[in-house]
């Protein structure tokens, strides 16, 4: 019997690198993107065939920007996937899109390909935000984009949103997101601002920031995190994850698939893959793996094989992560004790044979899950 596998297809290309972004992305020009295609598609067609092994349940285009690419070049991407991978079980193919890079012939070629969820990079409805964390559109042009995105029938659309920016209320959040709530999107991903290392919001809203007391406080982001639950529930939206919420049937698959250690496939600049229990990277090297793309041995990098211990710590941080945790009969001999400690002092709790943060434990979960695998 085949198993399940999940594709991650990487595009590290941007408009403009935002202020607050760490990702293995950058502005490039349409020449350099085009040679990226050409690298990706030659990787995809070097892989030994996983057909008799592997069916392919989901696909996520993510970046980076892989709306800066061009309708065609992303039908040739999906081409090429199509003939090296078994496609006919595939329920989700996702594309992440920023807002003032789509346009109504890149939908149509999206549809083309077989692409039926688009996550927009929103952020926020503020456009005083949406400058300071240094986004490239307004929120006049992602209702532009969104509603281009319905009318060529995408009925499946998710919007990220950023929460703790710097000089950010309770109120202008609640503002955000009662107008997302009047679009009704399928699916909201609610994320708080995390000052990354090496970034520019590092060096004014960092450790030795100049301007790190704009940052809301650590009671005002608990309290957004509070808020936000309660508006969106009494709108509709279930919370499936810490940050992650949607109408019922719209939860992410693939997301779904990474918190419960799914085998996955990265393919592109830096992606990450595990297959069985091997985790490897794909090199971040651009000149490398334009000249190499096509050489397993030359673009792989970082190799790692797990031990059963490592796998268990895995299905440990990644899966209670969800709304329903984890099976406590699977963890329980690994790490019992401090499960138990967990759940006396109301950071866990145990539903049907299985082990969840409580909303306590959300608030601190960073904390709950040092605490279970010291």
């Amino acid at each position: 019997m085949r198993r399940d596998l999940e594709l991650y297809i990487h595009i590290p290309f941007c408009v403009k690198k935002c202020a607050y972004c760490d990702f293995l992305s950058g502005p490039a020009d349409e020449e350099t993107m085009e040679y990226y295609v050409r690298a990706l598609i030659r990787e995809i067609e070097s892989i030994e065939s996983m057909k008799e092994m592997y069916r392919v349940v989901t696909v996520f285009v993510g970046g980076g920007t892989p709306s800066v690419l061009g309708g065609e070049q992303i039908e040739r991407i999906f081409a090429a996937l199509r003939e090296k991978f078994a496609m006919e079980s595939v329920r989700e193919v996702t594309i992440e899109a920023n807002p003032g890079t789509v346009t109504r012939e890149k939908l149509k070629a999206y549809r083309s390909a077989g692409i039926n969820r688009i996550s927009f990079g929103l952020q926020s409805a503020n456009n005083g935000e949406l400058k300071q964390l240094g986004r490239i559109h307004t929120y006049e042009e992602f209702l532009e984009s969104y509603m281009l995105a319905r009318e060529e029938g995408f009925d499946n659309i998710n919007i990220d949103l950023i929460s703790a920016i710097p000089n950010q209320t309770v109120e202008s959040w609640k503002s955000t997101v009662d107008r997302i709530l009047k679009l009704q999107p399928e699916h909201i991903s609610a994320y708080s601002l995390i000052v990354e290392e090496g970034t520019p919001f590092e060096k004014m809203y960092g450790e030795d920031g100049n301007r790190k007391e704009e940052l809301p406080s650590e009671e005002e982001e608990r309290l957004i995190y509070q808020k936000t639950k309660k508006w969106l529930q009494e709108a509709g939206y279930e919370r499936y994850e810490i940050s992650n919420y949607a109408k019922k049937g719209y939860a992410c698959r693939h997301n779904l698939g990474y918190w419960e250690r799914k085998e996955y496939l990265g393919l592109g600049l830096g992606a990450s893959s595990l297959i069985g229990n091997v985790r490897f990277q794909n090199t971040e090297e651009m000149k490398t793996y334009l000249k190499y793309s096509d050489d397993v041995r030359k673009r792989k990098q970082n190799e790692e094989v797990l031990t059963k211990e490592e796998e268990l710590e895995e299905i440990i941080f990644l899966g209670l992560r969800k709304k329903d945790g984890i099976s406590k009969k699977e963890v329980d001999f690994f790490c019992g004790e401090q499960i138990e400690k967990m759940i006396c002092q109301g950071f866990l709790e145990e539903k049907d044979g299985n082990i969840r943060l409580t909303e306590r434990g959300i608030d601190i979960s960073n904390y709950v899950f040092a605490e279970i695998l010291a």
